[in-house]
């Protein structure tokens, strides 16, 4: 959709996935900047390289925001093909035409692309080695993108949830509406990263990019998530918590989410033990300080149990 308020003059984004979590947030971060294109699958279908050229080249836009992705963890496992057409082919396509109309191409990665066996949180020099299908595509879509030419951000994140979509906030509140007890894993850590800071975020840096222009602008690779980290485990007592202070109707309670072990909780696709990101090099770049990750999921809880 095209923001109708705005002068021609104005800088023109391009934001694709727009019915997804972060495609979704974007239109509202984005809308005091300039005009925006947000396309869903219809309007660009990430899994066909003529689609997304002809997107681009219609829009003809300065920015281009990929929030689009495979992000069905499992099921890639059994859908490799479409997994890496979308994450892994996609991302160099939607470069190679924004290469050739001087657009800057800001990119979402994952977590995933590491195994998880760091002690520390990762740095964007750490070597990536995915253990999933999805982690290997979204790997090989950041290399193809860094090799396409054009001018590119991409920000690894971690644990996404928000107001829009599908996530583990909400999919926590169903269950302990459902079930008196909860069997959720804990040796796996991360921090929970709302798709509403991604988008502020990035919105904040691209009309930095339209102010300032290319000269000493820091494109490249970086981590961006909230602050601190917590469990699976420790994030769904949180949530059943903060559902338990508004009064909503649960069966299970803080105390009967139990804690369990990745093993005692086999999925198709294998998980990083350790998903925490390093965000130094972001913050020093960007001159932006990140909240710690209570205060996304609060935001988006308080949204929820109002409903």
């Amino acid at each position: 959709m095209l923001n109708p308020s705005l002068s021609l003059n104005s800088p023109r984004f391009l934001i694709t996935g727009a019915n997804g979590q972060l495609g979704f947030e974007l239109q509202r971060a984005l809308a005091p900047f300039g005009e925006f294109i947000a396309l869903d699958r219809a309007g660009c279908d990430l899994s066909n390289p003529d689609s997304i050229r002809a997107a681009v080249r219609a829009a003809k836009p300065d920015v281009i925001f990929n929030a689009g992705a495979y992000t069905a963890v499992d099921k890639a496992e059994s859908e490799p093909d479409q997994a890496h057409a979308i994450n892994a082919v996609a991302p160099g396509v939607i470069g190679e035409e924004a290469a050739k109309i001087g657009a800057l191409v800001i990119h979402y990665s994952t977590d995933y692309v590491f195994d998880g066996s760091k002690a520390e949180a990762y740095l964007e020099t750490d070597t990536p080695s995915p253990l999933s299908v999805y982690g290997k595509t979204k790997l090989i879509g950041e290399q193809a993108l860094t090799g396409s030419g054009a001018k590119y951000l991409i920000f690894r994140t971690s644990w996404v949830f928000g107001l829009h979509g599908k996530n583990f906030i909400k999919t926590i509140l169903r269950l302990a509406s459902e079930r008196p007890e909860l069997k959720i894993v804990v040796d796996q850590v991360g921090a929970p990263t709302g798709v509403a800071l991604l988008a502020d975020v990035s919105a904040h840096i691209a009309a930095r990019y339209m102010r300032d222009g290319v000269q000493d602008f820091p494109f490249g690779l970086y981590h961006l998530a909230a602050r601190g980290s917590t469990s699976w485990c420790e994030f769904a007592r949180h949530v059943v918590a903060k559902a338990a202070d508004a009064n909503w109707d649960l069966q299970a309670t803080p105390d009967l989410i139990l804690p369990i072990t990745t093993p005692e909780y086999p999925t198709p696709a294998a998980r990083p033990a350790n998903s925490c990101l390093n965000t130094s090099k972001f913050r020093e770049a960007f001159g932006l300080q990140l909240p710690d990750w209570h205060t996304g999921v609060d935001h988006v809880l308080t949204g929820l149990l109002q409903k």
